[in-house]
C-alpha cells in the first residue's frame, strides 16, 4: 500500500462508522482466535485491516504492526499468500476442528453433514486458492 492511488478512500458518515464496527468487531474475532483453537486469527486481522483502511489509518497501521501477524497482513496484502509451513498447519486445524466436531460433538447427521463441507471449503480454499509464499517468491 505504498503507492497512494491504490489505497483505499477514507469514508465518511455513516459509512465509516460501519467500516470502523466490522473492523472492532474482526479484530475481536482475530484476538479470540489466538486462544479458541480452531477458530482462526489471521483471516479476521486481514478483514480488520481491510475494514480500517476505510476508516482510520492509525488503526490500520496498529495492525499491521502487531508483532508476528503484522507481516502476515502485509504479505497477503502483497499477493504473498501463506508459507508452506503455515498452510500446512492451516489445512490440518481445520481437518482436526471439523472431524473432530462432526465425529463427536454433532448429533444430527445434516449439521454433521454441513460441517464437513465447510471444511471441506475451507481445505480447498487454503490449499488451491490462497498462493504458496515459496511458489510466489521461486524459492520451491
Amino acid at each position: 500500500m505504498d503507492d497512494p492511488a491504490s489505497a483505499p478512500r477514507l469514508s465518511s458518515g455513516p459509512a465509516r462508522l460501519l467500516w470502523l464496527l466490522v473492523g472492532l468487531l474482526s479484530l475481536g474475532l482475530g484476538l479470540l482466535g489466538v486462544v479458541i483453537p480452531g477458530l482462526p486469527t489471521t483471516i479476521f486481522l486481514i478483514i480488520a485491516a481491510g475494514c480500517f483502511a476505510r476508516c482510520s489509518p492509525r488503526l490500520e497501521q496498529w495492525v499491521l504492526d502487531l508483532p508476528r501477524v503484522g507481516q502476515t497482513v502485509r504479505d497477503h496484502r502483497a499477493g504473498l499468500g501463506m508459507p508452506r509451513r503455515a498452510k500446512a498447519w492451516a489445512i490440518g486445524m481445520i481437518t482436526l476442528a471439523c472431524g473432530t466436531s462432526a465425529g463427536i460433538f454433532i448429533d444430527p447427521l445434516w449439521v454433521r453433514l454441513l460441517v464437513v463441507a465447510v471444511g471441506l471449503v475451507g481445505i480447498g480454499y487454503v490449499g488451491w486458492r490462497v498462493p504458496t509464499r515459496e511458489r510466489v517468491l521461486g524459492e520451491g
